[in-house]
């Protein structure tokens, strides 16, 4: 899926939300590995891969310090926790 007209692949993926970007990369990793595409169609893929895999990972990261800005206690100490999120 290549960038739309005046768009960089890294814009296009910011709009996404993060269900439907790691959709995406799903469906790409699934074409690379049956090996679908030319090479430079396969390029591409992975280079939106990158851009995609670099989107899930910002909002992951967003999401992790909303939920220990969340956990601060009332006394505003951070109680956050170890997640799997990082």
């Amino acid at each position: 899926m290549a960038a739309k007209p005046g768009k960089t692949v890294a814009e296009e993926t910011a709009a996404l939300s993060f269900e439907e970007a790691l959709r995406q990369l799903e469906e790409i990793v699934a074409g690379l590995e049956k090996g679908q595409g030319t090479l430079a169609e396969s390029i591409a893929a992975y280079q939106r891969g990158t851009a995609l895999r670099r989107h899930c990972e910002a909002q992951l990261r967003e999401a992790q310090l909303k939920v220990e800005e969340i956990e601060k206690t009332a006394e505003g100490g951070v109680t956050a926790r170890p997640s799997d999120l990082g």
